[in-house]
């Protein structure tokens, strides 16, 4: 038997189902992986994918902050945004991107223009559109 997954954001409930295994990036902690029987948990989602697999079957989101909870065999995700891999509009996130390169151009010390260049290069990166590079 698997996990029992929700993951969920303000705007809507992203997942429901089963996963046999969970990988996601913790704030300070790095990744995670969550299997049946692993001990309660409670940590805080870095922007970053949250991989659900299922045998040979994997989906990918971008989840932008918020929690993971395990509990018994149920993991809870609550972020502020998840977006599965193939719903990612990806011009949309290059846009942000160039965008919000100019803005930490401009100010490197601009933490809002960070966190959504953050955001834009993980979206794409989950999307496949392109490479992961570090900013």
């Amino acid at each position: 038997m698997g996990l029992q997954v929700e993951l969920v954001s303000p705007e809507e409930i992203a997942y429901t189902g089963e996963a046999d295994v969970i990988i996601a990036r913790t704030v300070g902690g790095g990744d995670i992986a969550f299997q049946a029987g692993h001990v309660p948990f409670i940590g805080t989602l870095a922007v970053w994918e949250v991989r659900l697999i299922s045998g040979s079957e994997a989906i990918t989101y971008a989840v932008h902050r918020g929690f993971v909870e395990v509990s018994g065999n149920t993991v809870i995700i609550l972020s502020d945004m998840a977006e599965r891999s193939d719903e990612i509009d990806v011009e949309r996130a290059r846009t942000a991107k160039a965008a919000a390169e100019q803005a930490v151009a401009a100010n490197a010390e601009d933490a809002d223009a960070a966190a959504d260049l953050r955001r834009a290069v993980v979206r794409l990166h989950v999307s496949g559109a392109e490479p992961l590079v570090a900013h």
